[in-house]
């Protein structure tokens, strides 16, 4: 070939130039032929070694390539490590930062519960009744003591304090029951040794030789109870049965007289529902018509049957082996509105694919609408009654209104009837609308489900459905 010849002549000049300096004369001219014979030579003797060389770098890549993986392979699991030893350093440095800010909180959060019970044992002492003071003065000075010294450890401190708040709750869950203890009451201007009977804000005292036996008050600013006794014989064994342990009974109002004040204005339910006027009539009307309509909503979803999912595993199986009277038998047997939908479908297998779409849609659409009828009914219900309990505000407010022009703001009394008429209509209305919006909620989730489950078994259907091929496809 010619870059062939070409070739042949480069090394012909070439070997001319370095006979120059060969054992050849100078004034000897080699033929072409022995140029060309030098030349072949020195070519294969560079292809010789050309070949020997790449044997040798082919012979030394592969351990070099080797040596190469495992050295990128240390590289790796080294960065691995470093990158874990930085990950797991953050970590630490994170914890440690998180258990800084904790500590500081916890110091913080410290200070104000000895902050806190500082003030709620400055305060116990004048919480405490008449007769419950020389029970308790000797613990609460010693805590005082502890308090004002310098010296003493933050812990007894707080251990002290700790101790009163015990000590109260041990009081309140005596209080319950009543509690029996011994002390000093003054009684006719002596001070006599006795039984104190606490009884909420109500304290009795009964003296060991039983003379003195009646209420305790403080009196005259006296760091001693004193003891206002009993008229009556009757009241006076009953009181001294009671305080000695051995049971009893006696006239009193532990609530100071606040027991009848309520009683006076206790009501029965209906007499709360008359103070709402006639308003509650259309109130008590939509009431019941949605409550009526919830629960026959509710008994119909809870009839409705769905179709298992043996069931539809063995439809889903007919269609794929397009044994489409199987089908149809195996949806005929399905229960529910799923079942009808589709035994609806399954009629149309091997007819477009559109079609049984179309189909089952229109059977869904029908159970959907039957299973969310009447649902707003519920809803308007829930939405109506808090605007009646609003008209009755409104209504009872107006009359308020009216006899304060006639009557005048001097008798309360007076205006009691419209406020409890507003109020009574607004709690009312929310009364009715709250459940209502609850139950509205829960059946129109459980129509949903009914309704995703139709559609879910619907798209499984047509997933398996294939659109048949026209007749001019190849």
């Amino acid at each position: 070939m010619n870059y062939r010849n070409t070739f042949s002549v480069c090394l012909l000049g070439a070997a001319l130039w370095a006979t120059s300096g060969t054992g050849i004369a100078q004034d000897q001219k080699p033929t072409i032929g022995q140029a060309n014979e030098a030349i072949n030579k020195k070519l294969e003797k560079g292809l010789a070694e050309l070949s020997d060389l790449r044997t040798k770098i082919g012979d030394e890549r592969l351990p070099l390539a080797r040596q190469l993986a495992g050295l990128e392979k240390d590289l790796a699991e080294k960065r691995r490590a470093f990158e874990e030893i930085g990950q797991e350093l953050a970590e630490k440095s994170q914890g440690l930062s998180n258990l800084t800010a904790e500590l500081k909180s916890l110091r913080a959060e410290s200070a104000y519960l000895s902050t806190l019970l500082t003030d709620y044992n400055r305060e116990f002492e004048s919480r405490l009744h008449i007769v419950e003071l020389q029970r308790y003065s000797e613990q609460l000075k010693q805590t005082q003591i502890l308090l004002e010294d310098t010296t003493a450890a933050d812990g007894d401190k707080l251990g002290s304090q700790l101790g009163v708040v015990e000590t109260s709750l041990d009081k309140m869950e005596e209080a319950i029951g009543g509690i029996r203890f011994e002390g000093n009451a003054v009684a006719e201007g002596v001070v006599k040794p006795g039984r104190f009977v606490l009884l909420g804000p109500t304290a009795l005292f009964a003296s060991a030789d039983s003379v003195d036996v009646g209420a305790v008050e403080e009196r005259g600013g006296s760091q001693k109870p004193t003891v206002i006794p009993y008229r009556q014989e009757e009241d006076r064994a009953a009181a001294a049965s009671l305080a000695i342990g051995t049971g009893g009974s006696f006239p009193m109002d532990v609530t100071l007289g606040n027991a009848q004040k309520v009683e006076s204005i206790d009501e029965s339910w209906w007499e709360h529902v008359q103070k709402g006027g006639v308003i509650m009539i259309p109130m008590a009307v939509l009431a019941g018509a949605a409550l009526l309509v919830v629960l026959f909503k509710w008994l119909s979803m809870m009839l409705v049957r769905r179709p298992s999912k043996k069931q539809m595993a063995t439809l889903l199986e007919a269609i794929d082996e397009k044994n489409y009277e199987a089908a149809v038998k195996c949806a005929t047997e399905m229960p529910g509105p799923a079942g009808r939908m589709l035994e609806a479908g399954a009629n149309h297998l091997g007819e477009p694919r559109d079609l049984v779409e179309e189909v089952m849609f229109e059977r869904m659409l029908s159970a959907r609408l039957r299973l969310q009828g009447w649902l707003p009914f519920v809803a308007i219900c829930a939405t109506s009654a808090p605007l009646l309990g609003l008209l009755g505000t409104v209504t009872g407010i107006m009359g308020t209104f009216a006899l304060m022009t006639e009557f005048g703001t001097g008798d309360p009394k007076v205006l009691s009837s419209g406020i409890s008429e507003a109020l009574v209509t607004t709690e009312n209305g929310l009364i009715i609308a709250i459940p209502s919006l609850l139950l509205h909620a829960f059946l129109s989730r459980k129509a949903r489900g009914v309704v995703d489950a139709m559609e879910k078994m619907a798209m499984q259907v047509l997933n398996r459905v294939r659109a048949p091929q026209s007749a001019g496809a190849v």
